[in-house]
């Protein structure tokens, strides 16, 4: 049925007898079965005119009438396949199919007498693959093993499920690749003899009882483990669809989608999309699903296992994981086992690899657990390689916005429940303009792995230990990666980050904020919106970069309809009582007008960088310009290296050459280094823009409060950070009263999180040792006046912009 790489053969070997595994749900398809078989239909099929016999497929009636037998008959499975409707060319599931009160495609007895006789083009008698019973035996050698000892239940077992998938395989050449989904998961994972030796090891490794580890295991995986509906996948799709479908135009680029399929056929897809509205999965889905895809088994966390979606979803194939169980060693095998397993039989899958919802409206920082675990799978040679695909979901604009400012600025996140999701489907009814989804290079995991890592191919599946005292083998842990393995899943989600970035459109509101969010709380005409979009769409169109619906803004009309849609949104606020409307960031909407800027705020950081290098140049007096301007682009990286995905230096130095070449672009390594200095900047004035007040500020104003609270912490006491980062939200406000900061946007808990990180990664944040706390005090202080000299960098660079002084 199928052979030893999961895949069905091709032909049927001749054989002197054949025996039918009939998959029958009632007496009628026993009976539509049976007359197919009388009147030549498997012969037909399978090219045999050997005998047939008819056997249950059912445990029990294996045992009892095939795996004992002493001769080698052909196996073959058969079942009754019915369909919905068919509507427009397509055959799925709607509910009004339920006003039957049955399943199209399991109809009760009743229904299937009724289609038999009114509609025959409703049913279709499917046959699996063959195979000999021999090579049954071979393909399951430890089930056979256990048959020979006198134990047929395993081999049996093994039967049932060989047949089950070649059924699933030749159901979906009718039906659909979409129509994917796995059967028996939890049984054939319990059964297999090398997770059973995991568990012994575990066991004995935490000195449990071994009879109670296993059925823990067992628990587990019947929590994990996605029980996927067809039906409930059509329904579901159908009725979650408007959720997205009244709010926004969905805009896919199709030209990737054919060499994904392509890829799918050899390997398993795992796709990782960017993640910023709880709809991501849904468009994704829906996308895929119109596209012919399979289901993706996606990871959710457990906080969404609520009644009624977690039922519905984990009939759709999503898959719940708790948050964390870093303690729980057989929770984590089982999860690793369960990955392994999808992946091992081509089922794709989907995660947020940021860990959760983005709340600046850029990429997070990746979260490595579920990679190790793919990095596990691909080591071992459970699985011959993982294409991952890079995509990217951005929103023209978000109704959840300001649940996720509120969060920002301090306000606890509402628990998810059914009175939260009543409430979230209400806030979709309005139109909210395009969601772009683009995917992005897909990556090969082993290459990449391979590249960054150890060599994978000269690694055996597992590596049995043998334990001289107890005589029992043991397994070690698979998913224990030496440290140059971990470095190269950092890089692997590294490349994924970029690739997703690369392919992040920009959009007409992230444009729009960004004009407005650089001003400084001013108020710009139509006109005075455009003296600062004309030159940056110029910039975007020379260096080709992905764009949204961009033509909206080379004219009033439509940027006048953009704005207008920012106010209905709540960001923009309009005056109309003088002599023009005039347009500004709504007040208290600064981190939701932040969020939309930020989607498109990566290409734009090389820019920024390089405007405050050449700033640091000039300021610089008697040094070399050029040596300078490169020591204050790298130190910027550093800085930015917790928000942003930059290069290794070597090219990185690469893009920030490009960039002088697009303000001045004759410019050579041959030039002299009094370019940087201010003719340079004067051709950066004459571009018409200046990026770095408008793409840069908030975040080196969220360093500075951090850097601050610290420098006022005693040097010998141990931070508490959740405590650490409300203190610096409270200390924000306040200092953005006091106008040291410039926006609102810059008094967020992401970005001092971020800034958290930077200083521990400066090693700022733990207590000095003894005798060294004045050298702790003293570097505190320097990372503090660094920022506060950055800032006033940033305030000349500001100057500079000719859009600023058009507006004063």
């Amino acid at each position: 049925m199928i052979d030893n790489d999961g895949r069905p053969t091709r032909t049927a070997p001749q054989a002197d007898s054949v025996v039918a595994l009939v998959d029958a749900a009632s007496g009628v398809e026993r009976e539509v079965i049976g007359a197919w078989i009388a009147e030549g239909g498997l012969a037909a099929e399978i090219d045999s005119r050997a005998p047939v016999t008819q056997v249950d497929l059912d445990a029990k009636a294996l045992i009892k009438r095939l795996v004992n037998r002493r001769d080698d008959p052909l196996v073959v499975p058969v079942r009754v396949l019915w369909l919905p409707p068919e509507r427009d060319g397509v055959r799925r599931v709607t509910f009004a199919d339920l006003a039957m009160l049955t399943n199209p495609r399991k109809p009760n007895r009743l229904a299937q007498r009724r289609l038999l006789r009114t509609q025959p083009d409703r049913h279709q008698v499917l046959v699996g693959a063959p195979a000999r019973l021999s090579e049954l035996r071979t393909n399951y050698p430890e089930a056979a093993a256990l048959l020979r000892s006198g134990s047929p239940d395993a081999f049996a077992r093994s039967v049932l499920r060989a047949a089950v998938v070649a059924l699933e395989r030749a159901e979906r050449t009718v039906i659909g690749d979409r129509y994917k989904v796995p059967q028996l998961v939890a049984e054939e994972i319990l059964d297999s003899p090398e997770f059973q030796r995991k568990l012994d090891y575990l066991a004995d490794e935490l000195g449990s009882d071994p009879a109670q580890v296993h059925r823990s295991a067992e628990k587990a995986l019947r929590e994990l483990v996605a029980a996927q509906s067809r039906l409930v996948s059509d329904l579901f799709t159908q009725a979650m669809r408007p959720v997205h479908a009244s709010t926004w135009k969905v805009d896919t680029d199709l030209s990737g989608l054919d060499a994904l399929r392509s890829l799918n056929r050899k390997y398993p897809l795992v796709f990782l999309p960017s993640h910023r509205s709880y709809v991501d999965a849904f468009v994704l889905g829906d996308v895929l699903a119109r596209n012919d895809f399979p289901p993706n088994h996606v990871i959710g966390g457990a906080n969404l296992n609520f009644w009624p979606m977690g039922p519905i979803a984990r009939r759709t194939g999503t898959v719940f994981i708790r948050r964390s169980f870093g303690d729980d060693e057989v929770y984590k095998a089982v999860v690793e086992e369960y990955f392994a397993y999808l992946l091992s039989k081509r089922f794709n899958m989907e995660w947020y690899f940021e860990g959760g919802r983005t709340r600046t409206g850029k990429l997070r920082p990746p979260r490595y657990g579920l990679l190790n675990y793919l990095a596990a799978a691909v080591r071992s040679g459970r699985v011959e390689d993982v294409m991952l695909v890079p995509v990217s979901i951005t929103y023209e604009r978000l109704n959840e916005l300001g649940a996720i400012a509120s969060e920002q600025s301090g306000g606890k996140k509402k628990p998810e429940g059914i009175a939260w999701l009543a409430r979230y489907v209400r806030s979709q009814q309005h139109s909210a303009g395009r969601v772009y989804v683009r995917f992005g290079e897909a990556i090969s995991a082993r290459e990449r792995l391979e590249t960054h890592g150890d060599p994978l191919g000269e690694r055996p599946r597992t590596i049995p230990l043998h334990d001289t005292t107890t005589g029992a083998t043991k397994v070690p842990d698979e998913s224990a990666l030496s440290e140059t393995e971990r470095k190269a899943v950092q890089r692997l989600a590294f490349d994924v980050a970029v690739r997703i970035n690369a392919v992040t459109p920009i959009s007409v509101n992230a444009l729009v904020t960004l004009a407005l969010l650089g001003v400084h709380e001013r108020a710009l005409t139509l006109g005075q919106v455009r003296t600062v979009l004309d030159p940056v769409l110029g910039y975007i169109d020379r260096r080709g970069l992905p764009a949204g619906e961009l033509s909206k803004l080379r004219d009033e009309q439509g940027l006048q309809v953009v704005l207008e849609q920012l106010a209905l949104a709540g960001v923009v606020t309009v005056y109309r009582g003088g002599l023009e409307p005039v347009y500004s960031i709504e007040p208290g909407a600064h981190l939701e007008a932040a969020f939309y800027r930020n989607s498109a705020v990566h290409w734009f950081v090389n820019r920024a960088i390089l405007e405050l290098a050449a700033l640091t140049a000039v300021e610089q007096p008697g040094d070399d310009p050029l040596r300078a301007a490169w020591r204050a682009a790298f130190a910027l990286r550093d800085l930015l290296k917790f928000e942003f995905f930059f290069p290794e230096r070597e090219e990185f130095a690469d893009q920030i050459i490009e960039e002088v070449r697009v303000i001045v672009p004759e410019w050579d390594e041959n030039t002299p280094d009094d370019r940087l200095d201010q003719q340079f900047l004067g051709a950066l004035t004459e571009s018409g823009f200046v990026m770095a007040h408008r793409v840069l500020r908030s975040f080196f104003d969220a360093q500075l409060v951090v850097a601050e609270r610290l420098a006022a912490r005693p040097a010998d006491t141990e931070i508490d950070r959740k405590e650490f980062i409300d203190e610096c939200v409270a200390v924000g406000k306040q200092m953005l009263l006091q106008q040291r900061l410039h926006s609102p946007e810059s008094v967020s808990t992401e970005l001092f999180t971020s800034a958290w990180k930077l200083a521990d990664n400066h090693h700022l944040i733990a207590p000095a040792a003894p005798g060294e706390t004045a050298d702790l005090v003293a570097r505190r202080n320097e990372f503090a006046q660094q920022l506060r000299d950055l800032g006033e960098r940033i305030a000349r660079a500001a100057s500079l912009d000719p859009s600023n002084r058009n507006t004063l």
